[in-house]
């Protein structure tokens, strides 16, 4: 996970060094005289947006007049309202109806969720968006506005998100998945890192390159996929607070707008609309809600077992990087990167199978009578269920065809044809165990005096690396320049192999070790473990949306 995201960071760096430094070290222009003609627009048009701008801003210099307001000439005013997308608003609403997930684990006496990934690198990259916008105008690289506007349009927008956030977290009042307190919902790192993403975007990524929007947003949703993996937040309380993140920064800036009208504007958003007629290529960073099928049935019958392992999943989390180049307006080539993860339901289900699993095996081993399986039981000390994945993640590359038809001046249709690899994470279950150790004579259930603590894998479930098939559909809205939000429905086929594997031989090993030091490997793992693969055909959808720049 963390190479994956690492590589999306370092190209999306490399590509906005390459594509900023377009504007900024532009040649000025040399006027000559035209030749005298009645067509004026041919004239005007060779004096496009970027050669103006080379012409009228000055050399970069450090930029330290942080109380000093000033404001370019021949810069326009923004309208109230007038750049509010709202893009926020379905992303709140997608964690609300995706809260259901907090279900499929409750914590108990006995359970806990403690997952392998750890890194702080979260608690330092919600703050990626103003730490570039703060580096780039000192360095002198202008930007929307002159230091009092920006940090006016700053300070509302990380105001309105902490009044929403705050007064969320202490009226709903949801646990954290690791139980440490009820604040969960929904994620401050995720909302800092969005409104952040949202500075960024407004103030360089509109005005001198869509690259820097680009980064802003991948690194804010990487903030919110660690926040996931680190155990501190659901899914849900990430894309509640991913869209209060865009909302409140679009409010800030309006706000803004509405106070200080033309005062402080340094420069407007690069003119014109993004043609996705003529210019469909893009590069997207998406999350989405996977659908599909929903349950893998082990048949445990030539084990003894009167019921069949049946795993049943949660509605999925999808996030991704999709990018396609078009050789003109309605075929193209590209590829997708996506992470999609699926939480399983009902934990309880399995770890009640223990003590059920390993009663019915000491009474036909040990011909035990029903007060000396209760005082068996008693023997333990402690026995603890640590979930060290909760979810079956799944790590997809894929390649195809991309195509697009156009609707208006302002909306398109998309679709696709992909082929590609789907890589698995396994969802793991370990047991944990302290207890006393017991003799095998005549008096079983003796002591011996020594102690046992033991940690291992008691369940685990994987899929194995196969090739997957895969199309979707898509409406593209251009809302600015070279800026566009899609909505997509995509559909992913692929057949697996996946692998069930279930001991539950350290409780009774532990206990009683003189009972089967006699017994090799191969026998203990015949008595105390169940290992079970089925073949099944995954159908998924995704439905989601993206931020797209189009190129």
């Amino acid at each position: 996970m963390r190479h994956f995201f690492s590589a999306i960071l370092l190209t999306v760096a490399i590509v906005a060094q390459a594509n900023t430094d377009n504007y900024k070290d532009m040649e000025p222009l040399k006027l000559t005289v035209p030749e005298m003609k009645a067509d004026f627009g041919t004239i005007a048009n060779e004096y496009n947006y970027r050669s103006e701008l080379a012409l009228r801003a000055p050399e970069p210099k450090m930029d330290f007049a942080f109380f000093k307001s000033r404001t370019n000439p021949n810069t326009k005013a923004y309208k109230f309202m007038e750049d509010m997308t709202f893009a926020g608003v379905p992303l709140f609403v997608a964690g609300i109806i995706a809260k259901s997930e907090k279900n499929a684990f409750k914590q108990q006496e006995k359970h806990s969720l403690i997952t392998k990934f750890k890194t702080g690198i979260d608690d330092y990259t919600q703050f990626f968006g103003p730490a570039a916008v703060v580096g780039l105008k000192l360095g002198g690289y202008e930007g929307r506005s002159d230091w009092p506007r920006l940090l006016a349009s700053a300070g509302m927008g990380y105001g309105i998100m902490a009044l929403l956030v705050n007064t969320i977290k202490h009226t709903a009042k949801e646990m954290r998945p690791d139980g440490s307190s009820a604040n969960s919902w929904p994620s401050g790192h995720t909302a800092t890192a969005f409104v952040g993403a949202t500075l960024l975007h407004k103030e360089y990524g509109l005005t001198r390159s869509p690259w820097w929007s680009v980064a802003g947003y991948s690194v804010a949703t990487a903030t919110g996929v660690m926040r996931v993996l680190n155990n501190r937040h659901w899914i849900s309380d990430v894309l509640s607070g991913a869209g209060i993140g865009m909302l409140s920064g679009e409010l800030g800036y309006a706000l803004c707008d509405l106070l200080f009208k033309g005062k402080g504007l340094l420069r407007n958003d690069i003119p014109g609309m993004a043609n996705v007629i003529e210019h469909p290529s893009f590069f997207s960073i998406s999350m989405g809600i996977g659908l599909g099928s929903r349950d893998l049935d082990f048949d445990m019958k030539e084990y003894g077992w009167s019921d069949n392992m049946n795993l049943k999943f949660q509605a999925s989390t999808a996030v991704g990087a999709e990018g396609a180049y078009f050789f003109n307006p309605y075929i193209g080539v590209g590829g997708r990167l996506r992470v999609k993860s699926t939480p399983i339901k009902g934990w309880n289900k399995i770890t009640d199978f223990a003590w059920e699993d390993v009663t019915a095996m000491y009474d036909a081993v040990t011909q035990l009578d029903e007060e000396e399986l209760k005082e068996m039981e008693g023997t333990v000390d402690d026995i603890d269920f640590v979930i060290e994945s909760d979810h079956l993640t799944e790590f997809a590359v894929d390649l195809g065809a991309y195509f697009n038809v156009p609707l208006s001046e302002r909306f398109a249709l998309g679709s696709k044809l992909l082929i590609g690899r789907s890589i698995m994470q396994e969802l793991s279950l370990n047991a944990k165990l302290s207890g006393q150790e017991y003799k095998k004579d005549d008096a079983p259930f003796e002591p011996t005096g020594d102690k046992f603590d033991i940690e291992w894998d008691y369940f685990t479930v994987d899929g194995n690396n196969t090739m997957k098939f895969g199309t979707g559909i898509s409406l593209t809205y251009a809302y600015k320049k070279n800026f566009s939000w899609k909505v997509f429905l995509d559909y992913d086929v692929t057949r697996k192999t996946y692998t069930m594997n279930y001991n539950y031989g350290g409780i009774p090993y532990a206990m009683y070790p003189s009972l089967f030091e006699s017994m090799s490997e191969e026998e203990l793992r015949d008595i105390f473990t169940a290992n079970k693969s089925i073949k099944k055909t995954m159908h998924s959808f995704v439905l989601g949306a993206s931020f797209a720049v189009n190129f």
